[in-house]
């Protein structure tokens, strides 16, 4: 069948992604952004209120108002969370949020402050169905996401609920799947375990949450480059760990001495296929990469 996640197709082909934020979660902005120009969209409940009536609205939004011009019935949803992925234990304790926010029909979730491998290996495991068989016992336990909520998420993406179970997993543990999962690798502690945390099967994209990173490293302002030579050794660290394990790498690059095209280019240029920014460096990245997925 053809792709749900417009995102996985367009890793399918080598290109880089881009993104923007979703703002106000309601039905009415859902319809508004069904013809984005990002390739998804990205919802902060990392630092705003855990929304899920809002964010159920603006996905029945999306729907109705699809296609999209690329020819799928939404652009792609991600979201983060309010909780972070610290332990295994603190996981387990606010797995809810995952099978909330899944349950919306949004096809990512991207994690914070993954500092441990079995919190990472629970956040994976609290995505999946039980029946799922994929990575079990080869760093993976059963998933622990339970029936009952498939059928608004099956309506969103366009399919019957036993379809969306088979499907709502992560890609590209399953090649079928069409969950995407992510990673903040974004503190010292966080930075120890890199090797070992990437290693942990389920995970789609990763990136290295300069903010957070630079704040662990005392420094309250270091989000964008120029970078210390620690922050950077610790950028290129984390992205071959990322590289190492066939896990894309998030980046943006908000550098003052370089234009928007400059930074995009580099970032592509290393391999970056999660591109931070804006329109502009979006239009850019795609000529420059030869896209031909329409937007």
């Amino acid at each position: 069948m053809p792709r749900i996640n417009r995102v996985i197709e367009l890793w399918e082909q080598g290109q880089p992604v881009y993104h923007e934020g979703i703002g106000e979660l309601s039905y009415d902005n859902g319809t508004k952004m069904s013809d984005t120009w990002a390739d998804y969209l990205l919802t902060d409940f990392e630092h705003a209120p855990f929304d899920m009536v809002g964010l159920r609205a603006f996905m029945q939004g999306l729907a109705d108002a699809g296609p999209t011009r690329s020819g799928h019935r939404t652009p792609t949803v991600m979201v983060t969370l309010p909780s972070n992925c610290r332990t295994r234990e603190e996981m387990w304790a606010n797995s809810w949020q995952v099978r909330h926010a899944l349950s919306t029909g949004v096809h990512g979730i991207l994690h914070t402050h993954t500092r441990q491998p079995d919190a990472v290996q629970a956040f994976v495991e609290s995505t999946r169905y039980p029946f799922q068989s994929i990575g079990v016992g080869k760093g993976l336990l059963q998933g622990q996401r339970g029936a009952g909520g498939q059928q608004f998420p099956a309506q969103i993406w366009g399919v019957d609920p036993v379809t969306y179970t088979k499907i709502a997993d992560p890609w590209p543990l399953n090649p079928e799947g069409e969950i995407i999962l992510g990673l903040k690798i974004e503190d010292r502690e966080c930075l120890a375990n890199c090797d070992e945390i990437a290693a942990i099967p389920g995970i789609s994209f990763g990136e290295w949450g300069p903010g957070d990173m630079g704040m662990s490293f005392g420094n309250g302002d270091a989000h964008d480059p120029p970078y210390t030579p620690e922050m950077e050794a610790a950028r290129q660290r984390i992205k071959a760990a990322y590289d190492r394990n066939n896990i894309k790498f998030l980046c943006g690059w908000n550098d003052p001495n370089l234009t928007i095209e400059e930074a995009t280019k580099k970032l592509i240029d290393e391999g970056t296929m999660i591109v931070g920014g804006n329109e502009q460096a979006a239009k850019f990245g795609r000529e420059y990469s030869k896209r031909t997925m329409p937007v």
